[in-house]
Formats: structure tokens, C-alpha cells, sequence
């Protein structure tokens, strides 16, 4: 689904990525761990195409299509979503017009005309079932007022209602309590499938009791130095960053 090759990334003329080789597959979830500033919200950004991060070498592509040059609402409308770190308010517009705006304007990338009405609230009401949201959350403006564990369900939500074929999750678990991030991962977790694919991007092997990956891949100095199954991430938990210096220079 996913083929990053030899992939080179700046920002403001500072090299972030210097050299990122990653494959994912239909039905796989990899989760990306790294020390801060290691390139890890860098690399979900520029495969979600956001403008301020300049390429300089290597290619991304999607379903075996070369994306490097499309835009990010073109790799929106492909099926790549990106979860945000840190999502913004938008006061006056409610959830449920956020998604059917959203909505729509995926289906007419797509030629299709706008859902029935009808049919959005079907959809509306099976997804916010199916994640435990109540009603009078989808009425609020969008992340006005919302708590931390609020504002990551509620990009769940959109990740339920867009349904893409890739899903990017920028450090989910961040600032939240246990409780909410049972509730984040359950929802990460009710929409895996064989035919989509998740990344996550986490500092805490904590997500990742509740996600259970299928591959870890830890990035040192914008490269990935090494990757495994769920027991690298408990090794991180236990050695910390520290020993990422010695793999990186073997």
C-alpha cells in the first residue's frame, strides 16, 4: 500500500529525514517510536503531504502511484488521513457539519454526488454507536472546549466516518489519562481491517498495550535504526533511548 524509499525531508533548510525506507502493507498497523526530534511527526507530515516540508530525495508511494507531487487534500481524497498532535478548534462549526463537509467533498474528488441526507445520519449514528459518542458531542463545535481525551475521539470519529485506506496517528496517546486512552485505542481497534492499514506515531510502549502492532520501527537522527515485532517496543520501555546511538552507528 505504502512504499517510502530512501526518503530525504527539510524544513526551513534544516534536513529532518535523512534517508527513511518503510514498507506497509494492506491489514498491517506499524507503530513509529523515537526519542524527540528523531523525525517521527516530520515523517507522518510529509507522507501526508503538509506544504512546509520540502523533499529532497527519495519518492512516497500510495497503491503503487508516485504521490510525491500531489497535494494534501489530493492524498486526502486517496485515502491518507493524518490524525493531528495537536487538532484545532474551530468554533461555530459543529462535528457532524465538519464530517459532512468532509464527506463530501471526498465524494466529489471522487465524481460522486453529495450522500443523502438520509444516509449521512445513518452513517452518523452507526459510527458514534460504535465508538460509545454521545449524540450531544456531535452537536458541539468542533474541539471548542474539548478535553484532550475529547479532541482524539473525536479524530477517531472522522477516521470511522471517512473510513481511509490509510490511517496516520500523530501521537494519539498524548496528554491522555487511562481511561481515554482505552477509549482512543478501542476505537483504533474496531476499525482495523485487511484491506486498510494504520501507523502509529507514539513515544510509550503504553499505546501499544492496547494496539497491538504488527511491526515497530524506531527512528534515531531521521533514520530508522531498528525495526521488530511488539517486544522492540518493550525493549524501549526498559533500555529508554540511549543505546539507539551504538545501532545507529553499526
Amino acid at each position: 500500500m505504502l512504499k517510502i524509499r530512501n526518503l530525504h525531508a527539510s524544513v526551513e533548510g534544516k534536513k529532518i529525514l535523512k534517508g527513511i525506507n518503510l514498507e506497509v502493507n494492506a491489514g498491517e498497523v506499524h507503530a513509529i517510536m523515537g526519542p524527540n526530534g528523531s523525525g517521527k511527526s516530520t515523517l507522518a507530515s510529509v507522507i501526508a503531504g503538509k506544504e512546509e516540508f520540502e523533499v529532497t530525495q527519495g519518492s512516497i508511494e500510495f497503491e503503487g502511484e508516485d504521490i510525491d507531487e500531489a497535494s494534501p487534500e489530493e492524498r486526502a481524497h486517496k485515502g491518507v488521513f493524518l490524525s493531528f498532535q495537536y487538532p484545532v478548534e474551530i468554533p461555530g462549526v459543529s462535528v457532524t457539519n465538519f464530517m459532512k463537509t468532509a464527506i463530501n467533498e471526498s465524494r466529489k474528488a471522487k465524481g460522486l454526488e453529495d450522500m443523502p441526507a438520509k444516509e449521512m445520519l445513518k452513517l452518523i449514528r452507526e459510527k458514534s454507536e460504535m465508538l460509545d459518542i454521545d449524540r450531544k458531542f456531535l452537536s458541539r463545535s468542533l474541539n471548542e472546549g474539548f478535553s484532550g481525551g475529547e479532541k482524539k475521539r473525536n479524530e477517531i470519529f472522522q477516521m470511522a466516518m471517512l473510513e481511509p485506506k490509510l490511517s496516520i496517528l500523530d501521537e494519539t496517546d498524548s496528554g491522555l489519562d487511562i481511561d481515554a486512552l482505552r477509549i482512543v485505542a478501542n476505537g483504533v481497534n474496531k476499525l482495523r481491517s485487511d484491506d486498510k492499514a494504520t501507523i502509529l506515531i507514539t513515544h510509550y510502549q503504553r499505546l501499544l498495550e492496547y494496539i497491538i502492532p504488527d511491526f515497530v520501527h524506531v527512528i534515531h537522527d531521521g533514520k530508522i535504526v531498528k525495526s521488530g515485532g511488539k517486544e522492540l517496543a518493550l525493549e524501549l520501555e526498559d533500555k529508554g533511548y540511549d543505546w539507539l546511538k551504538q545501532e545507529a552507528a553499526v
